[in-house]
């Protein structure tokens, strides 16, 4: 009876989360030129395969995924971990940590261009430095990193703060008893005790890392230099359209997206969730 209530919903689900993914995959293998339309079959793909834009894009996709979400990780365990302590202020501070994942992403993204532009040069200015930010490939990279670093790192610290507050206070005082050091205890206790987090807060942001577009659109617009794969996709889309390539190119993201996601999944929820059963004792 359950199942019976509960399908129509599904059922609406599906086609919302679906259908737009199968249209999307039919009209990458047309070639769409205004109203005409010609089935080419895998022709879209074999031409991404072919285009070094589209290379680039998979490359600055993929620094900037590993770059931002291994910061993203260690500055928001640190973060997670003060916000854990008790002291005076506590609440304000957990506010301070908070309140740039509140930005909206759009306008944190306006913003960090501001301070790296060149006039009137504000993080030049702090770093007493003469870097032009927005044109060089490598400092534009280190330029969109900061800024979703910023931005998302309180997101990665509330999940971890989350698990920390599951773990047992019991564990810790066992371990003082045994003699075991603050590191000692982090290592040994918390870590372990906080893979679930630690999955989904790994698992979260390496998923929308890869989806990534408002920090590198409005930091260089369609350059390739910074293009990663959404921008790309959102250029033959909009800037020069041909929509059969765009839709190709929104199909390759989503499976990069969910071939990362179910390798995440398989190697890493193995390991709280065990690879399988107890085995049952030899008599």
């Amino acid at each position: 009876m359950g199942r019976f209530f509960l399908a129509p919903s599904f059922a609406f689900m599906a086609l919302i989360a679906l259908f737009p993914v199968f249209y999307a995959i039919g009209m990458s293998l047309y070639r769409i030129r205004g109203f005409d339309q010609e089935f080419v079959g895998l022709g879209n793909y074999l031409d991404a395969l072919g285009d070094s834009g589209f290379y680039s894009a998979v490359f600055n996709t993929f620094v900037f995924t590993v770059t931002s979400v291994s910061l993203e990780f260690v500055i928001g365990m640190a973060f997670a971990l003060i916000m854990h302590q008790a002291f005076v202020g506590r609440g304000l501070t957990r506010v301070v940590i908070l309140v740039p994942w509140v930005v909206p992403t759009a306008v944190a993204a306006q913003v960090w261009r501001y301070m790296f532009d060149h006039n009137p040069g504000f993080v030049n200015a702090v770093l007493g430095a003469d870097i032009n930010w927005l044109r060089d490939p490598f400092w534009s990279m280190v330029g969109i990193i900061s800024a979703d670093v910023w931005k998302t790192a309180p997101f990665v610290a509330l999940l971890l703060l989350a698990g920390l507050q599951t773990i047992p206070r019991d564990f810790y005082e066992a371990a003082r008893v045994d003699g075991a050091n603050a590191v000692q205890r982090f290592w040994y206790v918390t870590l372990p005790l906080l893979k679930p987090a630690i999955v989904v807060a790994l698992l979260f942001r390496t998923v929308d890392a890869l989806r990534m577009f408002d920090f590198a659109y409005i930091f260089a617009g369609y350059s390739n230099h910074l293009a990663t794969l959404s921008v790309y996709a959102q250029r033959y889309l909009i800037a020069e359209p041909d929509l059969g390539y765009a839709n190709a190119l929104s199909t390759i993201t989503f499976i990069i997206v969910m071939l990362v996601g179910l390798a995440f999944i398989s190697r890493m929820g193995r390991q709280v969730v065990g690879e399988a059963a107890p085995r049952k004792e030899k008599a």
